[in-house]
């Protein structure tokens, strides 16, 4: 029996919190607090009546500490789930702190301002440093490590699918399957179509950042940078077909490498059509993924939200989308001293999720390992004070709540492997 507070009401949001609902036995009563009220409120009378859990919301921003400790300290959760934006990540985490809770996420910190001085100082050291020029990283909650343990408080990060699932299928291959695991390639795969020219299946900001960016990868204790969408493969996902998939940086690439003992190697793939892609390339080359704020009409606009403003919302997308999602990690290593190749994965149905919960399976894919992450850390099963990414705890309780809720996973001992060539 617990309380948990939920800051965010997009469609991830949305759907762990269905998902929290369904699972009353562990969370006894729930609390939405989003900017936006309304959409707390519609959400909780969309479920009242079908759950047994007891629903509150509240307004809140998100971007403010002490709005969030007020919130906090009078609804006295046991945990928070963060399912806002990766820009309030720390807002979020300093909260937690301040009110003394548990804190748990799907995705890693980013600035939403780029060109902040402060930031872009410690951002360009890290570059030097470590080799890859990616805008988000796990560095600023890593080091809030030794205040959650001075606290007492666990701080859970990235319990999303990729990160978040992708994860723990690795910790669950070296506990099962591996003596050593030597290589790990991430690929993420939506055979689904919305049927609009264009939009993105999770948030436009986030999406086109990651998309946009140069990708990179871990081999051999460093990291390689590429050039967007340099390397290009094709795979034949089960479930789903042939699909062109390009690498990119991608963030459990960079806890992987600390956490999975001797990995040689880890690459992170998504799949790519190419009416997509070159929408994306249009919208860069005039400047449409900007971060930098622009004046216009005498206003400050930031040209990537104008855009997000002009896009279909993610959450709109369930009832027209079909296909299926397939997410999974292919891993090499050795196995009483032989060498051994495994491909975990899981392939989630578009329209039955939609049926489920009312939101398309790249929402559900997120959702429904929130919901899992916030209750291994409210029953205690992955619970001691400190900041964790959620393959450095036993993955086997995670495994069978996703088999329980939604999720089922596949292993597969002879999977064809990922071939990869540069593009022109």
């Amino acid at each position: 029996m617990s309380r948990l507070l939920v800051i965010g009401c997009g469609g991830v949001a949305s759907v762990a919190i269905q998902k929290c609902c369904q699972n009353s036995e562990v969370f006894t009563e729930l609390c939405i607090a989003s900017r936006t009220k309304e959409k707390c409120d519609a959400l909780k009378s969309k479920l009242e009546g079908k759950t047994n859990t007891k629903i509150e919301t509240a307004r809140v921003d998100a971007d403010n500490v002490e709005e969030l400790v007020d919130l906090i300290k009078a609804y006295q959760p046991a945990a928070v789930l963060n399912v806002a934006l990766p820009y309030q990540d720390l807002t979020i985490m300093d909260a937690c702190l301040k009110a003394g809770v548990d804190y748990i996420d799907t995705a890693n910190y980013e600035p939403e301002n780029t060109d902040d001085p402060q930031w872009r100082a410690i951002y360009e050291k890290r570059c030097k440093e470590l080799g890859f020029t990616a805008y988000f990283d796990y560095s600023w909650q890593w080091d809030y490590k030794k205040r959650f343990e001075q606290a007492g408080l666990t701080a859970l990060l990235g319990t999303g699918f990729d990160p978040g699932v992708t994860s723990v299928f690795s910790a669950y291959a070296l506990k099962h399957y591996f003596d050593e695991i030597h290589t790990i390639d991430i690929l993420d795969c939506n055979g689904g179509d919305h049927g609009y020219p264009f939009a993105t299946n999770f948030n436009p900001e986030i999406n086109l950042r990651e998309v946009s960016a140069n990708g990179s990868y871990w081999e051999d204790g460093r990291w390689v940078e590429t050039k967007p969408m340099e390397f290009k493969s094709k795979y034949n996902f089960p479930e789903v077909g042939e699909k062109d998939m390009y690498l990119l940086h991608h963030e459990e690439i960079e806890s992987l490498a600390k956490n999975i003992p001797g990995v040689k190697r880890i690459r992170f793939f998504m799949t790519f059509g190419q009416s997509y892609l070159t929408h994306m390339k249009c919208l860069e080359n005039v400047g449409m993924l900007s971060t930098s704020p622009i004046s216009f009409n005498g206003q400050e606009i930031v040209p990537i939200q104008f855009l997000k403003a002009l896009l279909p919302d993610p959450a709109s997308l369930g009832p027209r989308t079909v296909g299926k999602t397939n997410i999974g990690c292919i891993f090499t290593g050795i196995k009483d001293g032989k060498e051994k190749t495994i491909y975990i994965y899981n392939v989630c149905d578009h329209q039955e999720c939609f049926k489920e919960v009312g939101s398309q399976a790249i929402s559900y894919t997120t959702g429904v390992p929130a919901m899992i992450g916030s209750m291994m850390v409210v029953t205690g099963q992955w619970k001691k004070p400190g900041v964790f990414n959620v393959e450095e705890f036993d993955p086997d309780p995670y495994m069978d709540a996703l088999n329980q809720w939604g999720l089922p996973w596949v292993v597969c001992e002879d999977p064809e492997t990922v071939t990869v060539w540069r593009q022109e």
